[in-house]
């Protein structure tokens, strides 16, 4: 980076307001969790990165940094924004062309179109179950324990289990449902 680059990072705008610290902590504690959720939906990194900046912005201009339902909040926000991205076909259309044009030529073109096969039928599942469903398995698979997927989401932590299995037999029927079509 030259060193006019760097002078005009430096610079302090006169407008610009500061973060304050407590939001600032919060970002650099849950930051790559929220990504990860949001991957997990995804599968595509920057659009999961868009949806951790989109949870975070509403976060801040809603909530005090250091609530004490900051973290599950923002897990689940995270989950609801990426599968409402999931939702959206222009999206979607348009994250499907992005991965097959970087996927590694010299992987099996056979393996690699199955497996975009596979991650649309799972995605298009998602998107045809109930919100709360849906976002569970999001939740879950995201790497989030149950006790992390029950604040997140205001159950129980004994409900959790049982609510996933309910929320896996609805996944299955979508997937049978969706080839059977």
């Amino acid at each position: 980076m030259d060193a006019e680059a760097v002078a005009v990072i430096d610079r302090p705008w006169a407008q610009a307001k500061a973060i304050p610290a407590a939001f600032e902590q919060l970002f650099r504690a849950e930051y790559a969790r929220v990504v990860r959720i949001a991957y997990r939906v995804v599968a595509d990194q920057g659009a999961a990165e868009d949806v951790a900046q989109d949870v975070f912005i509403a976060y801040y201009r809603a909530h005090a940094a250091d609530a004490p339902y900051a973290a599950p909040w923002l897990h689940r926000a995270a989950a609801h924004t990426a599968l409402n991205v999931v939702r959206s076909r222009a999206r979607r259309t348009a994250r499907e062309e992005r991965d097959a044009l970087g996927r590694d030529t010299s992987a099996d073109p056979e393996d690699a179109a199955l497996e975009r096969e596979r991650a649309r039928e799972v995605r298009a599942a998602l998107a045809r179950m109930p919100r709360g469903s849906a976002e569970l398995l999001a939740l879950r698979y995201s790497g989030l324990s149950y006790a992390e997927v029950a604040a997140a989401t205001g159950t129980k932590i004994d409900q959790v289990g049982t609510r996933l299995r309910r929320a896996h037999d609805a996944f299955r029927r979508e997937v049978s449902r969706g080839q059977h079509r």
